[in-house]
């Protein structure tokens, strides 16, 4: 999800404002009004975040400056020339420096696109950019799905024709995320005999936006699933299995409550799920020392009707309508959570809660370490064996 680097900057702003003086009238009500905004706000624009201090054409291996993301252990992907370019990387080789000027070196496994030169990029945690064909060199079309907002773009990926098993997955990607998150569990999926269904969804880049052009964490967005899962239904799927990662999560979760067709869905997988959004938010409020009165006032004002032209949203945003921990009673479908234990974003706590809630029901795998949504990056087969035994 993305979710929250804009948490952390509307909180990081909070803080400047709030300061360490008493919470005035005015300045509460500016500082959650700018917190709630942030939250529901999308985030198309996405800056270089890394830089490239050298490369090795002759070794295949690229330097870059450390930063917490440089430095994660796994298999990455690297936005080059303003995203016209994309290269992907192999796990760390060693590091040197300390502070500023600490550098980090990785293997270079392919550049896709552009050239791969010193300068700014932006880190891709999605290790694979483009599309089911250029990435994965896997049969795809492009469909549309109709919504209530207009026609989603999406990928139909089929499966080889002699392991076809009539089930359809539904992915959906995280909060200012992009479909090509969802690209790494494709093969996996592919083999298992699934078609796939890719949709994008209100306000993504290149979809239809909302009428107010602003997230609702799950409570609007869940209208775009259920158009997809219809069409696959109405092109002759047997049965369901929806994938969510981050906020995509929380959206699978209110689709599951909501829709018509939910009763069709055979099992879900989650990869680190927004289970609470309660819990990011004061999650993230805690980690800036934000007061915990700002988080709230925040949350009262996304779900009362006479604040909406504040937040200029069409509807209220109920945060306690994404408590699935509060509303686990509720849950009745078959859902495996993957949710890595050092998750910096989203906390694992409410996934193992929900868990524990329903058990027999929902069943956690904690991964040891990994950055947010990031499970796959570090070890793939692993994350691909747990989903594939899951799914069987």
């Amino acid at each position: 999800m993305t979710a929250h680097p804009a948490v952390r900057r509307a909180v990081a702003v909070g803080a400047g404002v709030a300061g360490g003086a008493a919470l005035g009238g005015a300045v509460s009500m500016g500082t959650a009004t700018y917190f709630a905004h942030r939250i529901i706000t999308p985030e198309h624009e996405k800056k270089d975040d890394s830089t490239v201090v050298a490369v090795a054409a002759d070794e295949g291996t690229v330097t870059l400056r450390a930063t917490p993301d440089t430095t994660a252990r796994g298999r990455y992907g690297l936005w080059l020339q303003g995203g016209a370019g994309h290269a992907r990387l192999g796990d760390v080789l060693g590091t040197e420096g300390t502070g500023r000027t600490a550098t980090v070196t990785r293997p270079v496994l392919g550049v896709d696109s552009g050239e791969l030169v010193p300068g700014p990029a932006r880190w891709n945690k999605y290790f694979y950019c483009g599309t089911p064909g250029s990435a994965l060199d896997l049969d795809y079309e492009d469909v549309l799905v109709t919504s209530d907002v207009g026609d989603l773009p999406t990928w139909r990926v089929p499966p080889p024709p002699e392991a076809d098993t009539g089930d359809w997955a539904i992915l959906v990607h995280g909060r200012s995320a992009m479909r090509e998150e969802t690209l790494r569990a494709l093969p996996v999926l592919h083999r298992l005999g699934f078609t796939s269904l890719v949709p994008m969804y209100r306000n993504d880049i290149g979809a239809p936006p909302s009428t107010d052009g602003r997230y609702s964490l799950g409570l609007s967005e869940w209208r775009d699933v259920d158009a997809a899962m219809r069409f696959a239904l109405a092109h002759g799927a047997r049965r369901l299995v929806l994938v969510g990662w981050s906020m995509g999560g929380a959206i699978v979760l209110q689709a599951l409550n909501r829709s018509d067709v939910a009763h069709r869905v055979h099992r879900v997988v989650l990869d680190g799920p927004v289970i609470d959004w309660g819990s990011v938010l004061a999650h993230q409020a805690e980690l800036h020392l934000i007061p915990r009165p700002i988080d709230h006032l925040a949350r009262s004002l996304m779900r009362s009707r006479a604040s909406r032209h504040l937040l200029r949203i069409a509807e209220p945003v109920d945060v306690a309508a994404t408590n699935w921990v509060d509303r686990a009673d509720e849950v009745s479908h078959r859902i495996f959570i993957i949710h890595s234990a050092t998750d910096e974003t989203v906390p694992f706590g409410p996934s193992q809660d929900l868990a524990r809630r329903r058990p027999g029901l929902v069943h956690t795998f904690v991964w040891p370490s990994a950055r947010h949504c990031q499970e796959w990056n570090t070890n793939t087969s692993l994350w691909e064996d747990l989903v594939a035994s899951f799914l069987r």
